[in-house]
């Protein structure tokens, strides 16, 4: 993946990663490629620094009775994207774990008798392997895993 700064003709800077040189190329030919401010399709390459890392803090010396100021980085659309979607996610988690049983590892079990008629239908959640969800949707049971976010596993 390679990231590219990037500047609209109405000069909107905005940042993209693509999976190689050849594909931002392809993609730019195509008119795939906008302005998430403007929505032009006349997008060029802006110049880049390279990022180089060192072991070394480096920093501009302040004048006597001068304080230093540092930027909060600004998001990418990307990452922007990406929080909103962690936050979809974590809103739909939350509102299964609030709204329904969890059954824990009888969660197969009570899917299939949910499934036949042999107890009346009520929202769960639990645990199933991967061959025991395979094995419920072979049998028309409609299942689905719930998000893992990677806070989740902490």
């Amino acid at each position: 993946m390679i990231k590219y700064d990037l500047r609209c003709e109405q000069g909107h800077a905005f940042e993209s990663w693509f999976q190689s040189s050849s594909a931002y190329d392809s993609q730019r030919k195509r008119k795939l490629i906008g302005c998430p401010s403007c929505g032009s399709m006349k997008v060029e390459k802006a110049i880049m620094a390279p990022r180089l890392t060192g072991t070394k803090k480096r920093g501009r010396v302040e004048a006597p009775g001068e304080t230093a100021t540092v930027d909060a980085p600004t998001p990418s659309l990307v990452m922007t994207q990406e929080l909103e979607l962690r936050a979809k996610l974590k809103e739909l988690r939350d509102h299964v774990v609030k709204n329904a049983d969890n059954v824990g590892e009888r969660f197969p079990n009570e899917a299939r008798k949910m499934h036949y008629g042999d107890i009346e239908h009520r929202p769960i959640y639990g645990e199933a392997s991967a061959d025991e969800a395979k094995s419920l949707i072979d049998e028309g049971i409609e299942v689905m895993p719930l998000p893992t976010l990677p806070e989740d596993r902490n």
